[in-house]
């Protein structure tokens, strides 16, 4: 049989429609997954796709610009995920939010761009989908973690061969864990300060492969993005590098963001948490040479910013403190970089009650225990015996949670995370800086001169700069420029530099020009946006 009378009716449907979206996932994605969906993303015209490098695992890390006109010249949101690699939910929750921002809610970009990194660590999010699950957090650079000459001598090992890396306990008075009272299957540590007696040491999985008394100490990952900046840089520290941002992604990141003068706030999904719970000022920390702590109006707008997601976002967490670590993203974005810097999780575990009616102490417990009620299946590997070569005759088990289960939840759930998490992030971009200007006069004041008279007005409750932008001098000024002709403005600067706007803030500009026609004004930066006004004399 011929088919040629096909072809007409397959190319027209193959021109006209659209490009069919990537299927739905079962599961959280792969990296080649984030690509496909990060491409077909990049056919709207909304959309510029970006790979900044590629990994020494050879994975693209990309940025997804979004946005319409000038988009560098509009204030922006920085969207992040994948910093931490055990963290998949992250990702997710990036990629979601760019793809409902381009299909759903383009009006936004009349006035936002956003520029969405959805995956800073794909060496280590791969372990996911890999044979052997373990939460790893480091790249696939080759790296002598414990400083003995030889790179990744020391791995974890799957001792019981079910293709996750647990933790192993071994029966000793001289341990300092000991079974939890709210759980069976929970080890926690002894309070030797109640008394309390050690029954067990506690390990990962893993033999001990360099004999030096230590475990899985060497594994073999390289640097982790969220350990390896620069503020609070932990030197010395494995997984952290030989110095801040030493690592090609990291680099990349940063280089490129530092030509992103436009970029007003960052959103990272990330285990740190300042958004449903806000940081606290600290006065002596803050008045250090080294500044540790939020400054104190950053934040009251932490707090602010804290009850708007709490209003969006329906979940509420067992434990939300969590202020960020030595070399993390989230810490460097506000106090290396100088912008708003807010972190979630994305989701928590909720509190769940015991059969006494009464909260559980211990997290991994309550996990457990809502694990249950939600019929959560596969969490957790009941503790068996093996024979351990390093401990020939001693007690040894294998068990515990499975890796990446208490980070992320089950898949079908991500949609409506995505969806809320969304919103708030929109929420946030509506109460930008927004600079105006209002109640413009002027006034003939003979020999050709007029007096021109108005008010710059910040119509947003965020300041122009957050108080370590304005401390750190790197944010750019707010500039006001008027196009008169030098020799005929009389009085008032051609151009006029401000630190800052406050929120709801005003200045009052003036200036005295000679001559005839139109002249324009124009006042901005480009984390704040820009205003203009047309002024005939």
């Amino acid at each position: 049989m011929k088919y040629s009378f096909l072809l007409p009716v397959l190319a027209l449907a193959m021109y006209t429609c659209p490009p069919i979206a990537v299927q739905a996932q079962g599961d959280y994605p792969t990296n080649s997954q984030v690509t496909q969906r990060l491409q077909s993303l990049s056919r709207s015209t909304n959309a510029q796709l970006q790979s900044l490098i590629k990994t020494e695992g050879g994975q693209d890390i990309w940025v997804l610009k979004i946005g319409t006109g000038a988009m560098d010249q509009k204030p922006a949101i920085a969207v992040v995920g994948g910093v931490e690699g055990f963290h998949v939910l992250s990702v997710e929750l990036a990629l979601q939010f760019a793809e409902k921002v381009i299909n759903e809610k383009s009006e936004v970009l009349e006035r936002t761009t956003f520029y969405v990194f959805p995956n800073m660590s794909p060496d280590a999010t791969a372990q996911y989908h890999a044979a052997l699950k373990f939460e790893r957090r480091g790249n696939a650079v080759q790296v002598d973690h414990d400083r003995d000459g030889q790179k990744g001598e020391d791995p974890f090992e799957d001792l019981n061969g079910d293709g996750y890396i647990t933790q192993m306990r071994i029966k000793s008075p001289m341990g300092e864990y000991k079974i939890s009272d709210e759980d069976g299957r929970v080890m926690v540590k002894a309070d030797r300060s109640k008394g309390e007696s050690g029954t067990h040491i506690l390990h990962t999985e893993g033999v001990d492969n360099d004999k030096d008394g230590k475990f899985n100490e060497d594994p073999q990952e390289g640097i982790a993005f969220n350990k390896s900046l620069t503020y609070k840089f932990p030197a010395f520290e494995p997984l952290a590098g030989d110095f801040p941002v030493s690592q090609k992604e990291s680099r990349a990141m940063l280089d490129y963001l530092f030509d992103q003068w436009n970029v007003f706030a960052f959103v990272t999904f990330s285990p740190a948490n300042n958004l449903s719970s806000p940081l606290k000022y600290n006065a002596g920390e803050a008045k250090k040479r080294i500044v540790t702590s939020m400054l104190e109006k950053d934040v009251a707008i932490n707090a602010m910013v804290s009850e708007l997601y709490n209003e969006t976002i329906s979940a509420k967490s067992f434990q939300q403190d969590n202020q960020g670590t030595d070399g993390d993203f989230f810490q460097w974005a506000y106090f290396h970089f100088g912008r708003l810097s807010f972190s979630t999780p994305g989701w928590w575990v909720p509190e769940v009650k015991n059969e006494e009616d009464k909260s559980f102490k211990n997290g991994e417990a309550n996990f457990l225990a809502f694990a249950e009620k939600e019929g959560i299946a596969d969490v957790f590997v009941d503790w068996t015996p093996v024979q351990h070569p390093d401990f020939p005759n001693e007690t040894v088990e294998i068990g515990g949670m499975k890796p990446f289960v208490k980070y992320n939840p089950p898949y079908e759930k991500v949609a409506g995370l995505a969806e809320e998490h969304t919103s708030f992030i929109l929420k946030l971009a509506e109460i930008q800086p927004k600079l105006e200007f209002h109640q413009l006069k002027t006034e003939k004041l003979g020999n050709g001169l007029t007096r021109i008279s108005v008010d710059l007005f910040n119509n947003s409750p965020l300041p122009t700069h957050s108080e370590m932008g304005e401390k750190s001098r790197w944010l750019r000024k707010i500039r006001v420029d008027i196009s008169s002709k030098a020799e005929d403005l009389v009085a008032g600067d051609k151009i006029q530099l401000m630190d800052k706007l406050g929120a709801f803030d005003k200045i009052s500009l003036s200036w005295i020009v000679k001559g005839s026609g139109n002249v324009e004004i124009k006042a901005g930066a480009a984390h704040a946006g820009f205003a203009t006004l047309d002024v005939k004399l």
